[in-house]
């Protein structure tokens, strides 16, 4: 049996709020390494969004959550009847 990688969760991960409408933002790596974080929001209805490159910081990613958030709304994390997973 393959055992899953341990990861390590920013303190940014977290619920976010905004114009009524909650999704999950987690930022991690894998624990132990300094390798780039990975940066994920997760709508209540468990649409997930992944961004494509990793981030330098955590920091930088949740930076990179909320533009996108102000650019977009929040509402773009949120998937449609015909929509695949979105990738940033």
């Amino acid at each position: 049996m393959t055992k899953k990688p341990k990861l390590e969760h920013s303190d940014f991960s977290g619920e976010f709020e905004d114009d009524s409408i909650t999704v999950l933002v987690d930022i991690h790596r894998l624990a132990g390494s300094n390798d780039g974080w990975t940066l994920e929001v997760i709508s209540q209805e468990e649409d997930v969004t992944t961004w494509e490159d990793s981030f330098t910081s955590d920091k930088e990613a949740w930076e990179e959550f909320l533009a996108t958030t102000e650019r977009d709304g929040i509402r773009s994390f949120l998937g449609d009847d015909d929509a695949t997973q979105s990738v940033h």
